[in-house]
């Protein structure tokens, strides 16, 4: 036991072009900024409730919050942030405390990283 494992948290995630691309063209520039700006800011908000759910253990609440994060993120192209929300959802479902704290922590990396690169892409400043 003299070697500890370093594992790397990060994880590459990505913005669907053709998603946002759709959003734009059906609501225009302007339209979809506004949606994009508004789901961020949605997105940003129940992270941080899942994370409080979590830590209070509101299994029921928690499930509930993580099932908005899908529609929220799929609609703005985060699909690898709804995936995860989608895990979080299952080791729910299984009653899997130990998965649950490990895809929610998950989950919560991976939404950080896809807001940063949603801001990056609109180059919108905070």
């Amino acid at each position: 036991m003299n070697h500890v494992l370093n594992i790397r948290l990060k994880e590459t995630v990505h913005v669907d072009q053709d998603r946002l691309g759709a959003l734009y063209a059906e609501l225009g520039e302007a339209g979809a900024e506004d949606v994009v700006c508004r789901a961020m800011e949605e997105l940003a908000l129940r992270l941080s409730h899942c994370s409080r759910l979590h830590g209070a253990g509101h299994w029921d609440e928690l499930r509930k919050c993580a099932r908005s994060l899908i529609a929220i993120s799929d609609q703005i192209g985060m699909l690898v942030l709804a995936r995860v929300a989608k895990d979080v959802i299952e080791t729910l479902d299984a009653n899997d405390s130990p998965a649950v704290s490990a895809t929610l922590a998950r989950m919560l990396r991976i939404g950080e990283q896809s807001l940063t690169a949603i801001w990056d892409l609109q180059d919108i400043t905070i």
